[in-house]
């Protein structure tokens, strides 16, 4: 599936207006996995909407293959965002992955959206360290093939593994990370997300995450 999807990636130049951007996150409770999305108003960066989602989990952990285990119930919570998102910035890869299809693209394909990972470490690719500035930047690279940036948010601070996903090119990709990031290393609409996934993941581990999980759509 993997392989057959990676041949729908497109990575070319954004088009048209991005007004809104939703990052998504997800964490686990139990055997339940929490799907958290927040939108934000670009380039304001003013929070509109946010939505969970919670399913059971049905896939194992496996590396490489997180957009099986995660994918189903962040699509579920980005469905249920009024107005849609014009992109999705997520916390994982894009392109940046071993077969070319990390949990950005995965999700961008299936939903035919502009999507950019921003990770926190990398998972295949070469490169140097980026200049210590804010904007500094360096390409990730992997047989050969330039598949991101590793980006620096903030001056001083560790880099983040930003890769486009789909409908977008790696300059876009930059910007848009760029464009989302204040005072922090991570983008607010994911850092947003994530504190929405680990606000709601307390309130299930409270209740000894005995939850009610919506039934799989056919």
């Amino acid at each position: 599936m993997q392989l057959a999807l990676r041949e729908q990636v497109r990575i070319v130049p954004l088009k048209g207006r991005i007004r809104y951007v939703a990052g998504v996150d997800a964490a686990f409770a139990g055997d339940s996995v929490i799907a958290a999305a927040c939108l934000y108003e670009y380039p304001r960066l003013v929070r509109i909407a946010e939505a969970h989602a919670v399913r059971r989990v049905t896939f194992p952990y496996i590396p490489g293959f997180l957009s099986f285990r995660e994918g189903p119930a962040i699509m579920e919570a980005v469905f249920e965002l009024r107005p849609e998102p014009d992109l999705i910035l997520f916390d994982g890869q894009g392109i940046a992955h071993p077969k070319g299809l990390g949990i950005a693209s995965h999700i961008g394909v299936l939903l035919g959206l502009p999507t950019v990972g921003c990770a926190k470490s990398r998972l295949v690719g070469d490169y140097t360290p980026p200049g210590p500035g804010k904007g500094e930047y360096s390409y990730l690279v992997h047989h050969g093939r330039c598949i991101g940036a590793v980006l620096r948010t903030r001056d001083g601070v560790s880099p983040v593994f930003v890769s486009p996903g789909h409908l977008v090119d790696l300059e876009g990709a930059v910007e848009l990370v760029l464009g989302c990031t204040g005072r922090y290393r991570i983008p607010e609409p994911i850092r947003c997300a994530d504190r929405l996934a680990g606000e709601v993941k307390r309130t299930l581990t409270a209740r000894g995450a005995q939850v009610c999980v919506k039934p799989r759509s056919p």
